[in-house]
């Protein structure tokens, strides 16, 4: 269980995250995935990464139940340090010396979206979804990443109701580059990667730089702002009453 890092092929490193059941991740989980990203961009034999999961799916955000057993405590310990630990994970990504390859296998939700957001290309699984249930977990965020996958209004609906969108459908939108079955994801994954990294390795670098510095939106500091209204949401009380509610409704879910 957590984040490992392995060489598929010649100039590939493969960064896997592994927290059962769902890869919700707790604090400290974000902030290794963020350190295996930037150690594996800094490495000089490195040209590509490629970012995985093990498990049912990619990516379920944050640990829920890490910030409701701090609840009451006025302190919002884990809330500040899932905002921390989020924003560096996602940074890394953006970051990252090389460009980055998801590959995206069942769900990926909340925090999963500033992941493949951020990330350089996406292969995806034929049961691959995404979506942000942020309102219905008593957050706020990542609707900077979403608006790099769809369009303006699509990323609005999606966020407010709370839905999700198929790989195939994102891949109409230009946003996955490669929808495969399942069990050949990360060989896709892979494949492209190692395309990539035939490339010369300085110059590989230079062009990650080059296409960062025309990016049209600060993806940090507008993920930044986005979180102010997260704080918001906690201070106020409505954070809590909502995930509350969730935990209930999960507990539901579960025991069927």
């Amino acid at each position: 269980m957590g984040v490992s890092t392995s060489s598929p092929g010649k100039g590939i490193a493969l960064v896997t995250v592994d927290f059962p059941p769902v890869n919700a991740l707790p604090v400290q989980g974000w902030y290794d995935l963020a350190d295996a990203v930037r150690a594996a961009g800094r490495d000089p034999e490195v040209r590509c990464v490629v970012l995985a999961a093990a498990g049912r799916g990619f990516n379920a955000g944050v640990d829920i139940k890490e910030m409701q057993r701090d609840h009451g405590t006025g302190r919002h310990t884990a809330l500040i340090g899932a905002n921390h630990g989020c924003a560096e994970a996602f940074s890394a990504v953006y970051e990252c010396e090389v460009p980055v390859v998801a590959a995206v296998g069942g769900f990926c939700l909340g925090g999963g979206i500033g992941l493949v957001g951020n990330a350089d290309a996406i292969v995806a699984s034929e049961d691959a979804t995404f979506g942000l249930p942020e309102l219905d977990r008593g957050a706020l965020g990542a609707a900077t990443h979403l608006a790099r996958l769809v369009p303006q209004h699509l990323m609005r609906a999606l966020y407010y109701t709370s839905r999700t969108a198929t790989a195939a459908e994102l891949h109409a939108h230009g946003s996955v580059w490669k929808v495969v079955p399942r069990e050949e994801l990360l060989d896709a994954a892979v494949e492209l990667a190692a395309e990539i990294a035939r490339k010369d390795g300085y110059l590989i670098r230079l062009a990650k730089a080059a296409i960062n510095g025309i990016d049209p939106v600060d993806v940090r500091r507008s993920y930044r702002f986005e979180q102010g209204f997260t704080f918001e949401a906690n201070l106020s009380g409505v954070a809590d009453r909502v995930r509350d509610t969730f935990g209930t409704d999960q507990a539901k879910e579960d025991a069927r």
